[in-house]
């Protein structure tokens, strides 16, 4: 079926199954050993269709026998493991019958003049995936991530993210100065104050400020905004998940291009 080097492992105590371990189930482990664990058939599908080669394709016993092509010929490397030490391994309710380690990209600097979401401590995994997905379908194609956000390659996050991670210039750990890289206009989600999203005009490109999910965005970071949106919301309710916002400013303003 492929041409890469095979390797079959039934031991619990293997290092290799120690690692990918590690990589499912914590959410940090990628900053160590510098590759990233993607589970299950749609994740692995996104990544090859945005031209990503595995460094290692992982697969159980029982279905490597039968894995598409398109899988067990994607990678430089193709490792079998014991049915039930890929379920020990997977960080899924219903473990995937096969996966990609892929090898992380060094860390980048941010781009200045380029459309920007900046990420101030949103901490739900699943939102900041949602995040990145709404950023790279209406063209931003940076994500900043500030000290205290969700690790952005985190299991979780990459999941949510379905695939959109693959098509962003992801950066982290930053801390507020480092933003005036960004040179372009700030523009600040709030609940309760600034221009009305339907009203306002809207420069591009320019960078989405999205906060905490209970505290919003920093005083600090407010304070350097250009604009401050507020979304229209006749229905009443107090305020919107920070995912939902992100998804509703971003197309408005991937729109104006």
């Amino acid at each position: 079926m492929t041409s890469a080097p095979l390797t079959v492992i039934h031991s619990r105590d293997n290092a290799f199954v120690k690692d990918l371990r590690r990589l499912s189930q914590d959410s940090t482990a990628y900053r160590k050993q510098g590759r990233v664990w993607l589970e299950g058939d749609h994740l692995c599908s996104a990544a090859l269709q945005r031209g990503v080669q595995p460094a290692i394709a992982v697969f159980s016993e029982s279905f490597w026998p039968i894995a598409p092509a398109v899988y067990a010929k994607a990678a430089i490397k193709v490792i079998v493991v014991a049915d039930a030490l890929f379920a020990d391994i997977s960080g899924l309710e219903s473990p995937a019958a096969m996966g990609f380690l892929v090898d992380t990209a060094a860390p980048r600097a941010l781009q200045s003049g380029v459309a920007t979401v900046v990420l101030d401590r949103v901490q739900d995994a699943g939102n900041v995936g949602s995040i990145l997905r709404s950023a790279s379908a209406f063209g931003f194609r940076q994500v900043a991530a500030l000290k205290g956000s969700a690790a952005l390659w985190a299991p979780k996050v990459l999941r949510a993210g379905m695939g959109a991670h693959f098509a962003l210039d992801l950066v982290e750990g930053l801390a507020l100065d480092d933003l005036h890289a960004l040179d372009v206009p700030l523009l600040v989600t709030s609940s309760h104050a600034g221009d009305f999203l339907h009203r306002a005009a809207l420069p591009w490109p320019c960078a989405w400020v999205l906060g905490h999910e209970g505290q919003g965005v920093s005083p600090a970071l407010e304070a350097q905004a250009a604009l401050r949106i507020r979304i229209a919301q006749p229905g009443g309710e107090e305020s919107l998940n920070v995912a939902a916002a992100a998804a509703i400013c971003l197309h408005a303003s991937g729109a104006v291009r």
